[in-house]
């Protein structure tokens, strides 16, 4: 009996945390910032209290926002050989066929990339520069001259420099799929525009996660793609659900939910807080450039974490 009464408890608190975090401390849409803020301003105002929104005015003095033509990049970066993502559907590590199936990674020469882009060349596949360790300056030092190499009033709040700096650039069909991340983040658009849809730490309950199989995309001969298991690796936890079109009889809770939707456009900077849940979508040719700062591991760290094991607590009872 007691047993039972600690479970509705906690059933009930997870019921009700969300909902009182959002009436209490999270934006029913995603504010706006005229201008970069002050280190302290930005700390106390935005990281501190774990809450984003979108700077104009903070990268408008980027060589890049007026260089980054395809004209300029074929010049720059041209023939040389980068990291692409290539999937058949636009979903890279995302679950499909009950896979956490991550893309193919396509060594191919830059400007044979922008040709698939501009649609000087077609195919049936969707092509994505997204690899995610500090691609900018491991793959595109040519370019960091154009931005910078980190945001200084973002680093002095934090009291450190961005671990990784990463390039962003593909066609619309690439999706990013709903996640979360460990790291304050600094998504800044140079041209195009990128469609984020946001859930709070505090939608956890709400939000299903599973254990997946890691797989990969492979090119086979005849031109199709197969999915191969990585054997070797361990299961990935990973969100099965597609938020512009939830499976509300298979993820029921998901209703609950309150997702914040909104546009970042070009010569704007959206800051994504650690912990955020979020899916993001593209025009097409959109070019961005990120900042991932390492989060502190602080009580926020840990409130979510106990929300976590509350979460997968219940769901195993």
């Amino acid at each position: 009996m007691a047993e039972g009464a600690a479970l509705r408890a906690v059933r009930g608190y997870l019921a009700a945390f969300p909902r009182e975090a959002r009436e209490l401390g999270w934006p029913e849409s995603v504010p706006y910032l005229d201008r970069p803020p002050s280190p302290l301003e930005f700390y106390r105002e935005w990281v501190s209290p774990n809450k984003p929104c979108i700077i104009r005015n903070a990268i408008s003095h980027w060589p890049a926002l007026k260089k980054w033509t395809s004209a300029y990049l074929r010049e720059v970066v041209g023939p040389k050989v980068v990291s692409v993502a290539v999937t058949p559907n636009g979903y890279a590590d995302a679950v499909f066929q009950d896979r956490f199936v991550m893309p193919e990674e396509r060594q191919m020469p830059f400007m044979d990339f922008l040709d698939i882009v501009e649609k000087k060349v077609t195919s049936p596949n969707v092509f994505y520069v997204q690899k995610q360790c500090s691609n900018l300056t491991e793959e595109f030092p040519e370019l960091v001259c154009d931005v910078q190499p980190d945001i200084p009033w973002m680093s002095e709040a934090l009291g450190k420099k961005p671990d990784a700096v990463n390039f962003w650039l593909g066609e619309s069909a690439a999706v990013t799929s709903l996640h979360k991340d460990h790291y304050e983040n600094l998504y800044c658009v140079v041209s195009g525009e990128k469609y984020f849809l946001l859930h709070p730490p505090s939608d956890r309950p709400f939000i299903p996660y599973e254990l997946y199989q890691p797989a990969t995309y492979h090119l086979s001969e005849d031109g199709s793609f197969e999915i191969v298991d990585e054997t070797t690796a361990e299961k990935v936890p990973w969100i099965p659900l597609d938020p512009l079109n939830p499976d509300l009889e298979l993820y029921p809770e998901y209703a609950q939910a309150k997702p914040l939707k909104c546009t970042v456009k070009a010569g704007e900077m959206l800051y994504l807080p650690s912990l955020w849940f979020h899916h993001v979508q593209q025009s097409h040719g959109c070019i961005a450039v990120n900042y991932w700062y390492d989060m502190e591991y602080d009580i926020k760290y840990s409130y979510y974490q106990l929300l976590d094991c509350l979460t997968k607590a219940v769901k195993m009872l």
